[in-house]
């Protein structure tokens, strides 16, 4: 398998796993074996979106930006769209190409009337409803601090996934209602970190302090979990404290409330000079054997050495631990 992975500094780094007896290595290439896909997007806090096409032209621009609102905490892309959501900026979906043919004076004056209205802003395909008031009567505010996708089978992008400063992991259907078809509330302390779609049915992986609904979880990390990366046969995850870690990883219960078998565990951690901040799996299916931990077989030698020990009688025990008189 083949990861990924960019730190604080700008740096990019491959990470490959590879067999090595029962539990997968991970180690660091260049970034010249890096294969990057068409178009780079990348997206700031401030709502700067930039594409940039890998192979350009001398009388091509080297990029294309536009505007997207501010305080955004989270921004993904799949197929033809992303979506975005942030500090009381609600989730919403944008066709990709339709966003990079707006103009300056266009975005602004959409951003205008967005807020007097619910109008959708050029390219924006679908966007989100706020959930209903609490117990109190109070609005609830909108604190989106990570999303991701739910890809589905048939290839659609209708699903996703958001999580919230205060705990809460919602799930949008954008075919079916604005608000969300499902709410729950995950973390007990603090808001979740990140989020990424398992590759089992139902299955998501959640990164924070204290958490309900948890199939399980993985022990010996010292550092907040800043990006994850999950695969078919295993799982990636970066934190503060300059590690980077792989996991294994075992499907959920095919029903609700059945007891959880196995549990994941971490398998291999590697130490990065400079604090990693995402990574992501780029899709290669080299590697068909899941990454699990050896539950501590012998080796071929063993036989070998435990028929060559010498055997320890009883008076040999006892004389050993006699001195011998010294003789003046």
């Amino acid at each position: 398998m083949r990861f990924i992975e960019g730190d604080e500094l700008g740096n990019i780094k491959v990470l490959r796993t590879s067999q090595n007896a029962s539990v997968q290595v991970l180690s660091a290439a260049r970034t010249d074996s890096v294969t990057l896909v068409l178009n780079i997007f990348s997206c700031t806090s401030n709502g700067a979106l930039r594409m940039t096409p890998r192979e350009q032209d001398s009388d091509s621009p080297t990029s294309l930006t536009t505007s997207l609102p501010t305080r955004l905490s989270g921004w993904r892309m799949y197929q033809d769209t992303f979506a975005y959501g942030g500090d009381e900026v609600d989730l919403s979906v944008f066709d990709t190409e339709r966003a990079f043919q707006n103009t300056v004076d266009d975005l602004t004056a959409a951003a205008k009337k967005r807020k007097r209205s619910d109008a959708l802003l050029p390219g924006e395909v679908w966007r989100a409803k706020n959930v209903p008031n609490d117990n109190l009567g109070l609005r609830q505010p909108i604190r989106i601090t990570a999303l991701t996708y739910l890809s589905s089978s048939s290839g659609s992008n209708h699903h996703l996934l958001t999580g919230t400063q205060l705990g809460s992991v919602r799930h949008y259907d954008s075919r079916v209602a604005r608000r969300p078809v499902s709410d729950w509330k995950v973390a007990k302390v603090g808001g979740i970190a990140t989020l990424e779609q398992g590759f089992n049915a139902h299955e998501a992986f959640v990164s924070d302090n204290e958490m309900d609904h948890v199939s399980y979880s993985y022990k010996g990390l010292a550092g907040s979990v800043t990006s994850i990366a999950p695969s078919p046969t295993c799982m990636v995850s970066v934190a503060q404290d300059r590690y980077c870690r792989i996991h294994s990883t075992f499907a959920p219960p095919d029903q609700l409330g059945q007891q959880q078998e196995h549990k994941g565990e971490v398998l291999e951690k590697v130490f990065t000079k400079s604090m990693p901040t995402v990574v992501v799996w780029d899709g290669d299916h080299s590697s068909a054997k899941p990454a699990t931990a050896s539950p501590g077989e012998p080796e071929e030698g063993d036989d070998e050495l435990w028929d060559n020990m010498e055997d320890i009688d009883e008076n040999m025990e006892r004389g050993k631990g006699t001195k011998k008189r010294r003789n003046n």
